[in-house]
């Protein structure tokens, strides 16, 4: 169930489709996921498996915690922010019946390869990106690999923004590659400088390698001292803005 680039401490975001006509379907299948969510995170003796986060089904947690694949698609199509489309470019179809799944990835692909205002997606990414930071404050004179400016945040909101203005021109863009092979990718594309898409690179797997050693000591926050990270962390920012 986790993605190419899960730390320690990471949670899965997960939703559950179905396409089944019968009238007890949505009673049926909520239950299946229930027991699916109480399975991962049942504490036991060994720990938890996952954390998980069912909140991004369409209409969050209000919402229903499964949905027909039709529903899905019109949520997507007319009804969801762009930060839903941001973790939608995060996306994959990773269990369950294999109709269901491709018919997932077609949605998946069609709403990223939408044609978008750039000036206006940079807008809404930015706006969803202050709000984020207003969430974690940071005043412990450390860097927060995460959340701070130039960090990790900063590296995959960069990506979705590329994925989301430029995958109409370059459908490759909607593949699950993770942000390092993304990166690279744009660089190659020519839609951020290549030398500096390296020198990213280079910086989330600094950050990661960091992240997972502060992880797994038990620090509630992944933060460490600035300066070896100045090259990486001026990189982002400059990439940034």
């Amino acid at each position: 169930l986790g993605g190419k680039e899960l730390g320690y401490a990471s949670d899965l975001d997960l939703i559950f489709l179905y396409d089944d006509p019968d009238e007890r379907a949505p009673e049926t299948y909520a239950r299946l996921a229930q027991k699916l969510n109480l399975v991962l995170t049942t504490r036991t003796a060994a720990g938890v498996l996952f954390a998980t986060d069912l909140r991004l089904r369409p209409s969050g947690a209000s919402g229903l915690l499964v949905s027909p694949v039709a529903a899905f698609e019109q949520y997507q199509e007319k009804q969801a922010w762009v930060w839903e489309h941001q973790a939608l470019s995060r996306a994959r179809y990773c269990a369950g019946d294999a109709a269901i799944g491709a018919a997932f990835e077609a949605i998946r692909e069609r709403i990223l390869r939408r044609s978008r205002d750039p000036q206006a997606l940079a807008k809404e990414v930015l706006a969803m990106r202050a709000r984020m930071h207003d969430a974690h404050p940071n005043r412990s004179g450390l860097f927060d690999l995460k959340h701070d400016p130039g960090g990790m945040i900063d590296l995959e909101f960069v990506v979705q923004y590329l994925v989301l203005a430029h995958a109409h021109r370059y459908p490759q863009l909607t593949g699950n590659l993770g942000n390092i092979a993304l990166l690279k990718m744009a660089g190659e594309l020519g839609l951020i400088p290549l030398a500096a898409a390296m020198t990213l690179r280079d910086g989330y797997r600094e950050y990661r390698r960091l992240q997972h050693a502060q992880r797994l000591n038990g620090a509630q926050y992944a933060r460490v001292e600035q300066a070896p990270l100045a090259v990486y962390i001026e990189a982002a920012l400059d990439l940034w803005n």
